[in-house]
């Protein structure tokens, strides 16, 4: 994905921010209890969110090679990783 646009909404608790990619997908951020910031701190925001989400997953679906990358990388015994949202 390519990032061709990033859309900020401003809501009662937090920003919601929309990049979106040259092929139409698109990743959505919500920084929430943020609402005093300001659209580029949101922004900046986002996207320290997007980095430190992406640990999880990069070893292409395999094990952890030791417990601190399995920390870093959301990858445990039960197979389930750390953070999961419904």
């Amino acid at each position: 994905m390519h990032l061709t646009n990033t859309k900020v909404i401003h809501e009662s608790n937090g920003w919601r921010v929309d990049f979106i990619g040259d092929d139409g997908d698109a990743v959505t951020v919500y920084v929430a209890d943020a609402a005093y910031i300001d659209e580029h701190t949101a922004v900046d925001r986002a996207r320290e969110i997007m980095i430190g989400l992406t640990a999880f997953g990069t070893r292409g679906g395999g094990r952890s090679v030791n417990s601190y990358d399995a920390a870093s990388n959301g990858n445990f015994d039960d197979g389930e990783p750390l953070l999961t949202r419904h």
